[in-house]
């Protein structure tokens, strides 16, 4: 094995570890918000069922800006992957 390679075996590695552990990570956080969004939006819908659209409505609002950091998460890996 050459000198020269070694480095970019260890690096490639390093990059694929990297974006694994940025879309992976980055997933953890906004499900568990997404889920809690919508557990409160069974437990309103529960309580006050004449609302139930309005309580809809906000849960989806809620869950997309949740989502949108492993959105960026996702991104970030595929460019780690892809691009460097």
């Amino acid at each position: 094995m050459l000198a020269a390679e070694v480095p970019m075996n260890i690096i490639g590695f390093a990059i694929t570890l990297g974006a694994g552990i940025s879309a992976g990570f980055g997933g953890i956080g906004p499900g568990i918000g997404s889920g809690m969004v919508g557990d409160y939006a069974c437990q309103a819908t529960a309580a006050k069922p004449r609302l139930d659209a309005l309580i809809l409505r906000t849960m989806l609002i809620g869950q997309a800006v949740s989502q949108s950091t492993a959105i960026y998460a996702l991104i970030i890996g595929l460019l780690l992957l892809f691009v460097i």
